[in-house]
């Protein structure tokens, strides 16, 4: 196997998508998955996610930049991917008379190297559904039914957009077990998701989108730790934030306060903690409702769109929100 496409099966540099209109959905995306390495892409709605994808997909020619898949342009070398990769899009449209058992056997017949139907099924837990009409399945049900044929042709890489919207908890936990198993395999995943718990869980790697651009990439770890750590607690009567000690010395970078409850932020977070706590106890001061965690991902994902946010100039950001009303019509 090349050393390249083995590092490299998928690699975007400076991507760009414009609809009609001058609308540049995508503005310069670059990133790349190594194989058997899951990426997640992130964003609020709007920031360019299926955009980017569908391009990876093939489905349309990028503006500016480059993408290849497996060594290959997606779009222009549709042939040499199409029979590599998985796709479950946001929405499959399935013929509603059909049952679960005639819509795969359909779509096996699109596919190479197709899985056996009961395999496919049973990856999903639709084994006991196979003669029921697609109508009469719930709009879980139909999402298994995405993943089933996303999986059929035992694909190297695995597009997943929004696979788990729509399932209960046992069902969004059994898809996550089994893209576990389908990394531990090999398979290479790009995986969007508004669930960052899903993300957090489950990526190898992120990228957090913002107005078409990503904002911030790294492992979950590194994009959480680019944010501060909370330290938050109640200041018994008689105690105004002045009387704790000074707070760069405990390397509180940031703080807010709400009548007694008062919330520190910092980097260091052992530093801080370990000198409030030892303040606390030389006065003999209890911290009600103390609470000493790190940044989670939700917090560094609210908190990144909102700094990229105040960086995008007003003219722009106007200009921006007029552009995609246009294209919502």
């Amino acid at each position: 196997m090349d050393t390249n496409e083995r590092e490299h099966v998928i690699d975007v540099t400076d991507l760009r998508r414009v609809y009609g209109g001058g609308f540049e959905a995508v503005r310069g995306v670059s990133f790349s998955v190594g194989r058997g390495e899951l990426f997640a892409l992130l964003g609020t709605n709007g920031a360019g996610k299926t955009s980017t994808v569908e391009l990876l997909e093939g489905l349309a020619p990028p503006a500016g930049g480059r993408v290849r898949i497996l060594g290959h342009d997606p779009y222009a070398e549709r042939a040499a991917v199409r029979p590599r990769i998985g796709v479950m899009l946001q929405e499959g449209g399935f013929p509603s008379e059909l049952t679960v058992a005639e819509t795969v056997r359909m779509w096996a017949g699109c596919t190479s190297g197709a899985r056996p139907q009961d395999e496919a099924l049973s990856l999903v837990g639709l084994g006991r559904r196979a003669g029921v009409r697609v109508k009469q399945l719930s709009g879980g049900e139909r999402r298994r039914l995405d993943l089933a044929l996303a999986l059929l042709g035992r694909p190297e890489v695995l597009f997943l957009d929004e696979p788990t919207t729509g399932l209960d908890a046992e069902g969004r936990q059994d898809t996550w077990d089994l893209v576990r198993e389908l990394r531990e395999g090999g398979t290479t995943v790009l995986l969007t998701t508004h669930y960052l718990e899903e993300a957090e869980g489950l990526a190898d790697r992120l990228a957090i989108m913002h107005e078409g651009r990503i904002a911030a990439s790294g492992t979950p770890a590194e994009v959480t730790a680019s944010q501060p750590s909370r330290i938050s607690f109640d200041l018994p009567e008689g105690y105004v934030l002045g009387d704790l000690p000074p707070l760069p010395a405990l390397g509180v970078t940031g703080h807010e306060t709400n009548g007694r409850s008062v919330v520190l932020r910092t980097h260091e977070l052992q530093r801080a903690a370990t000198k409030l706590l030892l303040w606390a106890e030389e006065n003999r001061i209890e911290l009600r409702g103390l609470d000493v965690r790190s940044a989670s991902l939700e917090e560094a994902f609210l908190r990144i769109a909102r700094d990229a946010s105040r960086q995008t100039p007003p003219a722009e950001r106007t200009e921006r929100t007029a552009r995609e009303k246009e294209s919502a019509v």
